[in-house]
């Protein structure tokens, strides 16, 4: 397992670098004035520096920090959302980001009809999503509501759908950002019973979550990112060894 040979995903001396203005800019005329006159002057923003990570595959894999430490730059250089500014990203599988549970989704739709728009949006065919329709209908728990627009839904049944859909075939790479966070505890046991079905199989997932419960029991290994670096990286349970101990000032 340690050979380069079950990497699916490798990042390489990885930055990404923004522009930003140097002082706020009230309103869009003021703008262009001062870029007609040359009269803007920007900073560089790091939002990640240098990342050096090796994911496996069929394991599960953190992603922790504070706000604004990287992690969401991070997840749009793997998803292939953004371009690092410089370093080498090498992926092997198709990505499968679920950044928002739900999104693509439409609230005048219905449950059933939002799971075959956002099956075709993924490459499957009708036939195959109706294949799966029932066990997505089971997951979700949702019942008769299938049948109801989604602009009627809580936030739980618009959750409960997004994971159920979103799982129900098992992807390349998985990508999840906070999304075990959602829904009551029945529905975070039954959403971590799943994930931890796709370990070691072909199923690599990415896991962002603020609670380090979750990843101890989830991620055999994981990463700390801090002002977008990497501060950490191995063990799951030593790199929040880490992190605690970073925290608390010890």
């Amino acid at each position: 397992m340690n050979s380069q040979l079950d990497d699916v995903i490798r990042l390489e001396k990885v930055s990404v670098c923004y522009r930003l203005p140097g002082e706020r800019i009230h309103t869009f005329k003021e703008y262009a004035i001062r870029l007609l006159q040359g009269r803007i002057q920007y900073k560089d923003f790091n939002a990640l520096q240098d990342v050096n990570i090796q994911i496996r595959k069929g394991e599960i894999f953190g992603i922790i920090g504070n706000n604004g430490a990287g992690k969401s730059t991070l997840l749009k250089v793997i998803s292939r959302v953004l371009i690092p500014t410089q370093g080498r990203v090498w992926i092997k599988g198709r990505v499968s980001p679920m950044l928002e549970l739900g999104a693509g989704f439409h609230p005048e739709l219905t449950g059933r009809e939002n799971v075959f728009l956002n099956g075709t949006i993924l490459g499957h065919p009708y036939r195959e999503i109706e294949e799966h329709m029932d066990e997505i209908i089971e997951f979700s728990e949702l019942g008769a509501f299938i049948e109801s627009p989604l602009r009627t839904y809580s936030s739980g049944m618009y959750a409960r759908l997004g994971f159920a859909a979103a799982t129900s075939w098992e992807p390349d790479i998985l990508i999840l950002d906070e999304v075990l966070s959602v829904g009551d505890e029945s529905f975070q046991r039954k959403c971590q019973t799943r994930m931890k079905g796709f370990r070691n199989g072909k199923s690599t997932s990415i896991i962002v979550s603020h609670s380090m419960d979750t990843i101890l029991s989830m991620c055999e290994r994981a990463v700390w990112l801090d002002h977008g670096m990497v501060r950490a990286v191995g063990l799951s349970s030593d790199v929040i060894a880490e992190y605690r101990q970073a925290q608390t000032g010890a």
